[in-house]
């Protein structure tokens, strides 16, 4: 592998999409990597909320700046999850620990990512709230032979990143998202920025139409919820 110079400033950009059900803490986990805060009353994300971040890998002098797709967990919502995670480099997938049913469901956005998500997205599956460890109905074990069945079935070319966190202390937030940007192709996407640069190009980026998100956010809220 080369050197890299210490002198050199490397940036990569990647789409990163949260996906679970609803009060797993998925934006409390948001808002605790973006901005180091967290909020006992924080309202259900209608549709989905945008953030960004960025990370710094000093030993390589690389930055990655995370555009963050924070989506709705409620099911009248779920029609709109391809429109988010279409494009995406990443998604966290994620449960609470003290709930077995939304370990359920992240399993099923796990099989839907497989299916319908771009081929190499790297997918982390979280376990919020370990503050609460007391209450827990997911075992870590149970988490651990759910992988290995996972990457069993993989073709070798993907695997499942897992992790749990407490979005209310921060413990281990920024851990996921360090795992996250180690595993991304951060060589390739920046290689092929510099041959766009040399060619004299625009690097081309996955995007969303903002405007029919929120005609279909709007529509979705005022529809009866089953």
């Amino acid at each position: 592998m080369a050197e890299v110079s210490p002198t050199t400033n490397r940036f990569a950009q990647f789409k990163l999409v949260l996906l679970g059900e609803s009060a797993v803490g998925k934006s409390s986990i948001v808002h605790r990597f973006v901005k180091n805060t967290f909020d006992d009353l924080r309202e259900s994300t209608i549709g989905a909320a945008f953030l960004t971040q960025t990370i710094t890998f000093p030993e390589t002098n690389t930055t990655i700046k995370f555009e963050i797709w924070d989506t709705a967990g409620q099911e009248r919502y779920k029609s709109l999850a391809p429109m988010y995670y279409r494009n995406a480099n990443a998604a966290l997938c994620v449960y609470d620990i003290t709930s077995r049913s939304s370990f359920n469901k992240a399993q099923d956005w796990i099989k839907e990512l497989k299916r319908q998500a771009p081929e190499g997205i790297v997918i982390a599956l979280v376990g919020n709230k370990s503050d609460l460890a007391e209450d827990r109905q997911v075992e870590a074990d149970e988490v651990e032979e759910y992988i290995q069945q996972q990457t069993s079935e993989e073709d070798g070319n993907s695997r499942i990143i897992t992790s749990e966190c407490s979005a209310k202390s921060g413990e281990g937030v920024l851990e996921i998202f360090n795992s996250i940007g180690r595993a991304l192709p951060v060589e390739e996407v920046i290689n092929a920025s510099s041959r766009g640069r040399s060619a004299g190009g625009a690097r081309q980026q996955g995007g969303i139409d903002l405007a029919r998100a929120r005609r279909q956010q709007a529509a979705a809220a005022n529809s009866s919820c089953c």
